[in-house]
Formats: structure tokens, sequence, C-alpha cells
């Protein structure tokens, strides 16, 4: 268990920044992480330019300042800042979880990521990581969403791109009025991180996505929290190309994984029986069509099709309103 010199509201708060090549980034967020921060874990994720370097003196730096700080007062201070080097690159899930498992190990509290980037505010770490630690979630996450003009320094594509993750998750997931699913500056409650099975979580760029899915499943309580989107010097690692249809794979793994570990196994098959209807209608009112077209069948003959797809969009929405009633107490924003 850390040390209780910066202890919030009763919590012991760990944060895991993780670092890919964020040389001149990373050393300033370790340096402006606040001061109730029991923990960070620093994990460098096998970078090739100067980054491990840069945590290694920027943690010798603060670990000795609150040492000093703590003989003072006299006492002894753990580590605060604790440098993890990867041996080969994992993505940026893989990093987190590699510091989501340290602080397990640890018993911290409440567990925060901040991008070794600089891209997350220090100073609303605390509405962050709020409702977590008030016991009103399990879960809490930024928003950029929600208020108008906080999205005025996102990149037009990235907001676009954002809106389409947002609904492609809140089928995938269950929770039905997050946002901005992308936004990594979370936290998450060490029961959570448990109960949500975070060791097994996605390591690509969509481990945010991944583990709502897995949260939804633990029935754990989500709570956004409205930010403004901050652009600076960050450098995006980020390939569309492969990224769109890894991540798109991996919801639609989810999706169905969710719809079986959910419902399926707790004897509730309404919500999958009218998603599998949906899909099985709007299939073979494809197939219908597709023969149909190319087999020179007159209009008034593609009728079925139309039917079958018309009744494929009816299932899905009538399964997705259920699985929202369902679902309606588990997730909820900040100041609403």
């Amino acid at each position: 268990m850390a040390a209780t010199l910066g202890m919030y509201k009763g919590n012991t708060v760990g944060v895991v920044v993780p670092a890919y090549n964020e040389s001149g980034l990373v050393g300033t967020v370790i340096e402006t992480l606040p001061s109730f921060v029991d923990r960070a874990f620093v994990v460098d994720d096998c970078s090739t330019d100067t980054t491990w370097d840069e945590i290694t003196a920027a943690a010798e730096r603060e670990n000795a300042a609150r040492e000093r700080v703590a003989v003072t007062d006299g006492g002894h201070q753990n580590q605060r800042i604790v440098p993890i080097q990867h041996e080969r690159n994992r993505g940026v899930g893989g990093a987190i979880k590699t510091g989501y498992m340290a602080a397990r190990d640890e018993g911290l509290d409440v567990v925060t990521v901040m991008g070794g980037d600089g891209q997350m505010d220090p100073s609303i770490l605390d509405r962050i990581i709020d409702p977590v630690v008030e016991g009103r979630a399990d879960y809490a996450k930024g928003n950029r969403l929600l208020r108008p003009g906080d999205q005025t320094d996102m990149p037009a594509h990235r907001v676009a791109g954002n809106y389409l993750l947002t609904i492609l998750t809140r089928v995938a997931a269950g929770y039905w009025t997050v946002g901005d699913p992308q936004n990594g500056y979370t936290a998450i409650s060490n029961d959570a991180i448990e109960d949500a099975a975070a060791e097994e979580m996605f390591e690509f760029y969509g481990y945010c996505n991944d583990l709502l899915v897995k949260l939804n499943i633990a029935d754990a309580r989500v709570a956004d929290v409205p930010m403004a989107a901050k652009y600076d010097e960050e450098t995006s690692h980020i390939e569309l190309s492969s990224y769109v249809p890894r991540v798109s794979a991996m919801l639609a793994r989810n999706f169905c994984w969710r719809l079986y570990a959910k419902y399926l196994t707790r004897g509730a098959p309404a919500v999958p029986s009218l998603y599998g209807l949906s899909a099985l209608s709007g299939l073979t009112g494809l197939v219908v069509a597709f023969v149909g077209v190319f087999g020179n069948l007159s209009v008034g003959q593609l009728g079925t099709p139309i039917l079958l797809l018309g009744g494929s969009m009816l299932a899905f929405l009538a399964g997705a309103l259920l699985d929202r009633r369902k679902n309606s107490h588990l997730d909820f924003v900040v100041g609403d």
C-alpha cells in the first residue's frame, strides 16, 4: 500500500502514464502530477528515442524531492514515481495494463491514466477521480463532446471519428449515454480492475472501448466527466489503415461476447434474441436482394428483401431500446 502522505479524500491514488516516443513531453507530465498522487507508474513501451532516459531522470528528481519532504516531516516516503520499461512494444493498451496490474498489486484505491504526451490537464485530475472516490462510479472518463466549444482544439477528422465511434461503442458496450470513448483520461477503482478482468484488456488503441465492454458485463457504473480537448505538441501514433479495421473487428467480437456473458449466461435471452433476429433478417434480405438483382427479377418481386431489411431494422431498434433500458442505471454524466 502506498504511503498516505498524499491521500485524497481518504483514498490512495495511483496514476498510470503510458509513454511511447514522448521525449520532451513525458518529463513534464511526471513533474506536474498533483501532490495528492501517491504513486505513478510510468511505463515506457519500448520507445526508440530518449523517452526512457527522460522518465528515469524525472523520476529520480521527483523521488528525491518527495523523500526530502518526508524526512522533514519525520517519516519515510516510499518511491513515488515508479519507472517501468517494456522489452517489446505492446501498444498503449499494453502499457496501461502493466500499470493497472502494478497498482492493483499495491492495493491503491483509485487508479487514473494520464498520457505521456501532455494532452491531459493535471489540474482537472480531481474532477476525473471524484465520481470514483465518492462511490458514485466504478469508472470515470473524460468526455470532450458534451459541451459546446470543448472540441475547438480537436481536429475535424477526430471529431467526426469520435462521434462515429461513440455510436458503435454504445451498441457494443451497452453504455448508452457514454460518449467520446477514445478519451484516455480515466479513473477506475481497484475493485473494478479486478471485476472487469483488466489483465485481459485489448492492447491496441481500442483498449478503452474494450474495457467499457468488460465493465458492462461486470455491471460497473460509469461516469462521463465534461472536459475540454487539448492538443499541443503531441504526435499521434495511430495509423488509420490498421486502426479502423482492428478496432471495428474488436467491437464486433466484444458485442457478441457481451450479449452472451451479460444476458444468455444469466437466463435473459430477450436482448440477444432481438439482435439475432435483426442479423438473420438483414442477412437473408441482402441475399434475396442480391439474387433478385442478378436474376433480373422485376421490381415488384423485390418486395420480400425490402420487408426483410425493414424487419431487421425494427428488430435492431427494439433490441437496442431494451438493452438501453436494462443498463440505464449504469452510466451518467457528472453534473446532470
